[in-house]
């Protein structure tokens, strides 16, 4: 009968208990070492073989330099230049939701004023916005004004039109996004009567139901976030964030730019554990948990995206009690 040996292995084919048998001798380990130089030339051989373009590359993540920074609230940093870059981001995140509610700019205003005789243009407005993302520069609509000219629903060529840096949207998938949204409206009868869902929801549960609903092809965690933070802010549905979902996301892409920083500033991958210690994060900062979600995407790209608005925006209230939550 074969033997397990103290490693868990067959006692054969462990290589430190295996020298421990009867008749262990150096021609036997010669002969494994044969077959291990064998395997390590074909090993040698197949990445001589592999193509160039499917070559291994290796991401190196930015850190600041250890200097004795510690915060039970920010458990993976070890800087306080990394905490300071995150407070500021939270401030214009949190500055950003306000004047997203108060004085919208651009086409979100419109998307707002628009809503009052046609709901359904500006819904699908503000899904553009979500799906294709404002640019960074001059003109940050552009590329969403450009896909609106096609008129509402007949858009299925996004060939030629720019992209923001939190787009969603894959040149390689086409237009099947655009279709799966069409068609999750259409099954609702509406894209209002979709985001509406049950009416006796509360704000907060219409938020999440809808937030599972909306894993479409192609649709990041990002887009369907920040669909849903826009139309609520802007007031075209009753909607409102308590959390940020990491525990209820359903894969549709591989990586998510939030998720990944809040592994990073939580020290932390389950993602139950990751949304209570953001919930705690916003707590101890009196802000809004929405304000979390681009903070840390900007945080963890190491520049920020505006979405449209300017980029000195801040509550610098937020921001000072970020710092004070921080120790900084």
């Amino acid at each position: 009968m074969p033997t397990f040996c103290r490693h868990n292995r067959f006692i054969e084919r462990c290589p430190i208990c295996s020298k421990t048998l009867p008749g262990a001798s150096a021609g036997g380990l010669a002969s494994r070492g044969g077959s291990s130089e064998r395997a390590s030339a074909a090993r040698a051989g197949a990445r001589r073989r592999q193509p160039r373009g499917e070559a291994v590359r290796i991401h190196r993540e930015g850190r600041a330099a250890d200097d004795g920074y510690r915060s039970a609230l920010l458990p993976g940093l070890r800087s306080s230049v990394d905490a300071s870059r995150l407070a500021e981001e939270i401030g214009f995140s949190s500055g950003r939701l306000i004047v997203l509610g108060e004085a919208p700019p651009d086409l979100y205003a419109d998307a707002r004023r628009v809503s009052r005789e046609d709901l359904e243009q500006a819904t699908w407005i503000c899904f553009l916005i979500a799906y294709l993302s404002p640019l960074a520069g001059e003109d940050p609509f552009a590329g969403i004004r450009l896909a609106l000219s096609y008129g509402r629903f007949e858009l299925d060529d996004l060939e030629g039109i720019p992209l923001g840096p939190r787009a969603s949207h894959e040149p390689a998938h086409g237009a099947r996004t655009l279709r799966a949204y069409r068609k999750w409206a259409e099954q609702a009868g509406s894209q209002e009567l979709a985001f509406v869902g049950d009416v006796a929801w509360s704000p907060q549960r219409r938020f999440e139901r809808l937030f599972e609903r909306l894993v479409l092809p192609g649709l990041s965690r990002a887009a369907r976030y920040e669909l849903l933070v826009v139309l609520g802010r802007l007031g075209l549905y009753e909607l409102h964030a308590d959390s940020l979902y990491f525990a209820g996301v359903r894969a549709v892409s591989s990586s998510d730019p939030v998720t990944d920083a809040a592994k990073r500033v939580f020290a932390i991958g389950d993602p139950l554990h990751l949304d209570r210690r953001a919930a705690a994060l916003a707590d101890a900062m009196s802000i809004a948990p929405e304000a979390l979600d681009l903070a840390l995407a900007n945080w963890g790209a190491g520049e920020r995206a505006t979405l449209g608005f300017a980029a000195d925006s801040c509550d610098r209230e937020a921001l000072q009690r970020s710092r004070d939550a921080l120790g900084l």
